[in-house]
């Protein structure tokens, strides 16, 4: 039993993380029969089975839940080495960012533009989805951090830690005025809202019902930049952070009003190995209060440049 083949142990380790062989296999580039094959030496190595099957699905045995625990914190730790040695090389640090795509890309820009240094030691690479696939992403030491318009998911899992940046009101915009007081005008044009499966989107539907709004809703969308564009297109009211509402004003559209009542939070996740990186712990040691009240030094310069200010 002095020697194990580590490869081996990776292979179950692929497994038990992935779900099934198949998952495994196409992970790492392997044929299904070759993972098969690998593991039956293991189990003959280690003399016992490490999965059972249950219906479709694989399930670890009690020999393999405990060889997984110890092959989770071995491979988990050689990430962490690698990540650190990466760290430490004087070439640019590569900082990976996954962004959901519900976030709007201009405050996403706005959090990652104050901890990007101008000397080039960090090469930023940006990767939009799902809030469930970033997590997913983010636990295989694919991505470095996550931001996103919640937490959610993210509380299952003991490995993955999450910090609030901030929050902000909402507010509502069309291509022309309505001659109706706010938020009354929202019944008098189609809306253009966040899809129910997004905080914002569940808030809305229950402030409708909270002030007996009689709205009629155009489109739901899990994508930010195409709900704007439909609205940018005169297909009906949309809603977005307050903190763009001069952005949003500068393209022609028109504030119908806004709310404190519905908040929009930004949130930051992470492995607690990526504290050491150094773009993370300058974005976890931020302040971004200024930001999410529309003091931010860079909102005021793009404002002034274009006549906004107050």
């Amino acid at each position: 039993m002095q020697h194990l083949n580590y490869n081996h142990l990776y292979y179950f380790w692929m497994v038990k993380r992935k779900g099934s062989v198949a998952k495994a296999a196409e992970a790492l580039c392997l044929t299904p029969q070759t993972i098969t094959g690998q593991m039956r030496l293991l189990e003959n190595r280690l003399k016992g089975s490490l999965f059972k099957r249950v219906g479709r699905n694989l399930e670890a045995t009690e020999l393999g839940e405990v060889v997984f625990r110890y092959t989770d914190k071995m491979f988990n730790l050689s990430y962490e080495m690698l990540d650190l040695l990466n760290y430490q090389k004087d070439t640019s640090v590569l900082f990976e960012v996954g962004i959901a795509d519900a976030l709007s890309k201009a405050l996403a820009s706005r959090v990652l533009l104050t901890v990007i240094p101008h000397d080039g030691s960090i090469h930023l690479a940006c990767y939009e989805s799902t809030h469930e696939s970033l997590i997913a992403r983010l636990r295989e030491h694919k991505l470095d951090i996550i931001l996103s318009d919640c937490a959610g998911e993210s509380l299952k899992y003991s490995d993955i830690l999450s910090k609030k940046l901030g929050e902000c009101g909402v507010s509502f915009f069309c291509a022309h005025s309505i001659d109706a007081p706010f938020p009354t005008c929202l019944e008098q044009e189609k809306l253009l809202i966040p899809g129910i499966r997004t905080s914002l989107g569940q808030q809305l539907h229950s402030w409708f019902a909270e002030k007996n709004l009689n709205v009629s809703i155009l489109g739901e969308f899990d994508d930010a930049a195409m709900m704007k564009a439909f609205g940018y297109f005169k297909r009906g009211i949309f809603v977005a952070p307050s903190i763009y509402r001069h952005d949003i004003l500068s393209q022609g559209m028109v504030l119908l009003g806004e709310t404190s009542d519905i908040k929009e939070e930004y949130h930051v996740m992470f492995a607690e190995r990526m504290i050491q990186h150094p773009a993370v712990k300058s974005l976890l040691e931020t302040d971004f209060t200024d930001l999410f009240l529309g003091l931010d030094q860079q909102v005021q310069d793009f404002d002034n440049r274009l006549g906004f200010a107050d």
